[in-house]
């Protein structure tokens, strides 16, 4: 796990300044970004958490200006990285920013090698399947990458609410480049998401960054309802009356389609948004909600990712997110000028189950047989690149990618930067029930995170203050932002916990609560390893690898020795 950085000062904090000043007209930078980028600039791997808005890309843009050798950007969607080179370019005047991606023409792709490899270009923007390709590879290892940057770092874990398998091939790229230093960015860095982070990309002794999470301008409320009907007909009167522009967020493709033609009767100006749509589509409904000219997009978690509009002034979930990480990053996207700003969560504890059965999947033994298969042709054991594999399961690349992740998991495979290949000899039925324990454990593991965000809807405490505690983040007070507090019940709430503080602390137990601290390793007699996320007066929270989050009692842990130890 990486350690907070205590930069020093000096001569290269002015050049950073004056980069931010004069290439990007950055007059100061927000806590935290200098630091991170004398980080990297001085040879350190680094990862920066930090909140949806806060301003991540602004460290390698100028890191790239103050390090030698092109700046490679994987970002996972070719949306993303037009924004990203648009804003770049636009910022700082220039054409030193280019892009690769299955989209272009063979001609683009060729001028873009060119810019970069004749220094006319400083910066290169990738989606992580171009890294899959050897002569990309090859390319960048000749030119000498200076800095590698994983944008959306969280696609890495298997327990972020993005996972992406791509990304899991990052690690053995950045080693085929020679180990360029290494700035991993995300918005949703809890815990348990950093550690995987930091260990599937290899970062070497890196320097931590976690800012921004409290955006005290975000007025946080839950409305819980007995019945979809009446839940559906609150987020439409809700929508109607709010201050323009804004989001809402619903489960399905359907539900948007749905609701954005209700708005549009209505009277509003709406479209929706999902990954069903062409990518011309998508485009179309970004552009025009950037331009003001549309006053709600109706969308799924598709939308979001790089959207950098200041203006958003609600966010609303129609539907429970499957873990705060993600809904934390999609309310993130409201009130980025610091002005006002609302977010709504829609609950009815029946959606709960549909959040499940969206977890709830598993990987077909036809599936493990054929990667198998095109594996050990004939019991014979080889190593293979991924796309070789997929043409040779007759799998899609997902599907392909997926059996592999989980094989690696399971420790039936390895992967390096020739390809996949199976770590011993090993038959289907062995195969298939080491998947399917993996895959139970990612479930479980769902299912932990999912219990976490139900816990934030059904809080009677401060919410802000369990959202800022779960990505380990302390606000000692409540905000007197959010709907507990102006009801009163985070107060009384509060009241409570430190009224159970004064009586605990004559008892036995306070002392088995003093022996844990917030991020110390611990030892459960059943669950493994994992880390402390937080104390309370009565209880703690931790994150096992095996079995997620979990809530253990403190008075149960005094009364038996030896069920919680630290490590």
């Amino acid at each position: 796990m990486p350690t907070e950085h205590d930069p020093n000062t000096g001569d290269l904090r002015a050049r950073i300044t004056g980069v931010a000043r004069d290439v990007f007209g950055w007059e100061s930078l927000r806590p935290g970004q200098a630091e991170a980028v004398e980080a990297v600039v001085s040879g350190s791997d680094a990862l920066a958490v930090m909140s949806t808005g806060y301003g991540k890309s602004a460290l390698y843009q100028i890191a790239g200006h103050l390090l030698e050798g092109p700046t490679v950007v994987v970002s996972p969607l070719i949306s993303l990285q037009a924004d990203q080179v648009r804003h770049l370019q636009e910022r700082t005047g220039t054409d030193d920013v280019v892009a690769l991606n299955s989209a272009q023409s063979g001609r683009a792709a060729e001028a873009a090698w060119e810019a970069i490899a004749s220094g006319e270009a400083e910066f290169l923007f990738l989606a992580p399947e171009q890294l899959a390709r050897d002569e990309v590879i090859d390319e960048l290892a000749a030119l000498g990458v200076g800095l590698f940057v994983v944008d959306e770092a969280h696609c890495v874990s298997a327990w972020g609410h993005d996972f992406r398998p791509d990304y899991l091939r990052l690690g053995a790229v950045i080693e085929r480049l020679g180990g360029p230093r290494i700035l991993a960015l995300t918005a949703t860095g809890s815990a348990p998401v950093r550690e995987e982070i930091v260990r599937r990309l290899g970062l070497r002794d890196p320097k931590l960054f976690v800012r921004g999470f409290d955006r005290p301008n975000i007025e946080l409320e839950v409305v819980r309802h007995e019945s979809e009907a009446v839940k559906e007909r609150a987020v439409r009167e809700q929508v109607l009356d709010a201050v323009k522009p804004g989001l809402v967020y619903v489960s399905t493709r359907a539900d948007t389609e749905r609701l954005a033609e209700e708005l549009e009767q209505d009277g509003m100006r709406a479209a929706a948004y999902h990954g069903g749509l062409r990518a011309a589509e998508r485009r179309g409904v970004q552009d025009r909600f950037h331009a003001d000219e549309l006053d709600v997009v109706v969308a799924t978690s598709a939308f979001g990712m790089g959207i950098d509009k200041p203006n958003v002034r609600f966010v609303v979930h129609a539907d429970i997110t499957d873990s705060i990480d993600s809904y934390y990053q999609e309310v993130g996207r409201a009130g980025r000028d610091g002005e006002p700003a609302r977010a709504t969560l829609h609950y009815r504890q029946e959606d709960l189950a549909l959040r499940r059965f969206f977890a709830g999947g598993r990987t077909a033994p036809s599936t493990v047989e054929a990667v198998l298969g095109a594996l050990a042709p004939r019991g014979r054991r080889r190593r293979m690149p991924l796309a070789d594999l997929t043409e040779a399961s007759g799998l899609s690349r997902r599907t392909a990618a997926n059996v592999v992740n989980l094989l690696i998991e399971a420790q039936l495979a390895d992967e390096d930067a020739k390809g996949v290949s199976l770590a011993r000899k090993v038959s289907t039925a062995e195969a298939v029930d080491a998947v399917r324990e993996v895959a139970d454990q990612r479930r479980r593991i769902e299912e932990s995170r999912l219990a976490m965000m139900r816990g934030y809807a059904e809080t009677r405490g401060c919410r802000r203050q369990y959202l800022l505690e779960y990505f380990g983040d302390d606000l000692t007070e409540p905000c007197g932002r959010c709907d507990t507090c102006a009801s009163g019940s985070a107060g009384e709430r509060e009241r409570e916990r430190e009224e159970r503080e004064r009586e605990l602390q004559e008892r036995e137990a306070q002392a088995q609560a003093d022996a844990f601290r917030e991020g110390e390793r611990v030892r459960h007699e059943a669950w493994g390893e994992g880390e402390i996320v937080s104390v309370e007066a009565d209880r703690l929270t931790a994150f096992f690898e095996v079995e997620g989050y979990r809530v253990l009692s403190l008075e149960v842990i005094d009364a038996r020795p030896g069920l919680l130890t630290p490590v």
